[in-house]
């Protein structure tokens, strides 16, 4: 197994070095008058930098719907897509692990950002079981994502500074839906007694939203999907659920439903009910056409069923 991911690595490494010889070659045509050509990894990041490109920006994101971004591995079509961008967007903070080698080399032949350079460190969760890490999971507090766009804003404006009036605008445009969406979610989150704000899901991705709101975030797997929940730990979240009486849990749209109900079977053998309260998405945004197709959207939907199956 080592053998073969050695390879495929090597392939893949081998891909840059050979698509970064036709760079120079690919457009010859100035940035200012055309259109820019981005590559993104994450739902949540294309649809930061759609809304902040605009017209500008013609936007290809590698992860869709329901994709798990510490798991992803980037394909050699993945990495031809990339050679061939202007910029590469992503998040960082090893939200996708398994391509920080090719960032790295990428970086090397053109224009790469991660949107979570540009919020201060000093506001970045850093749960001990990280191992010293940062958690990734920012866009889960909206202060935290209007520091991201500010960032990509930035940065687009460095490379194409003849138009950053419509990035200034686009981003200030996008910044006022964070203001009404942090406005929707306090109304809502009133709604929950404080002592049922709890949220238990596969792993630790609404850390920076408990943070943001008053919750008590615990998750099976810790922040990375990458690990594995042991027996140990559902049995030691199955008796916080029972001694907190904890209404409900919640699967995620990215993550196996088998380990929540592993939890809420578990919980049942101690002789208490705890019901799954829905499904949330944590590490991918919606489908393109759905309400959750977006980000606004997705955190509204979070939000709504979050408060609906913790507040009866």
């Amino acid at each position: 197994m080592k053998k073969v991911l050695y390879i495929s690595a090597c392939v893949l490494l081998f891909t840059i070095a050979m698509t970064g010889c036709s760079q120079k070659e690919k457009k010859t045509q100035p940035l200012a008058d055309r259109t820019i050509e981005v590559v993104t990894t994450t739902t949540m990041v294309t649809d930061l930098v759609q809304n902040i490109g605009g017209e500008r920006v013609n936007v290809e994101g590698l992860m869709g719907s329901g994709i798990d971004p510490h798991l992803y591995k980037a394909s050699e079509g993945d990495v031809g897509l990339m050679s061939k961008a202007d910029i590469i967007v992503y998040n960082g903070l090893h939200l996708e692990g398994k391509m920080a080698e090719i960032f790295e080399q990428m970086a090397k032949r053109l224009k790469t950002v991660a949107v979570t350079e540009g919020v201060d460190e000093s506001k970045l969760l850093s749960p001990p079981e990280f191992e010293g890490a940062h958690d990734p999971h920012i866009w889960f507090d909206i202060s935290l994502w209007v520091e991201a766009a500010l960032h990509v804003k930035e940065e687009f404006i460095n490379i194409d500074p003849n138009h950053a009036e419509i990035y200034e605008r686009n981003t200030d445009a996008y910044i006022e839906k964070f203001k009404e969406l942090e406005s929707f979610i306090l109304d809502e989150v009133d709604k929950v007694p404080t002592e049922k704000r709890v949220i238990i899901t596969a792993h630790d991705a609404f850390n920076y939203f408990g943070n943001a709101y008053g919750f008590d975030v615990r998750g099976l797997q810790g922040i990375s999907t990458a690990a594995e929940a042991g027996t140990a730990d559902v049995k030691e979240l199955a008796e916080f659920i029972v001694d907190k009486q904890i209404p409900a849990i919640f699967v995620e749209t990215s993550v196996p439903e088998r380990y929540i109900e592993a939890l809420q079977e578990a919980v049942r053998a101690r002789g208490f009910n705890v019901k799954i309260g829905g499904s949330l998405y944590s590490d991918a945004l919606g489908s393109p056409d759905s309400q959750e197709g977006n980000y606004i959207g997705m955190v509204r939907y979070n939000v709504q069923t979050i408060v609906n199956a913790l507040s009866r």
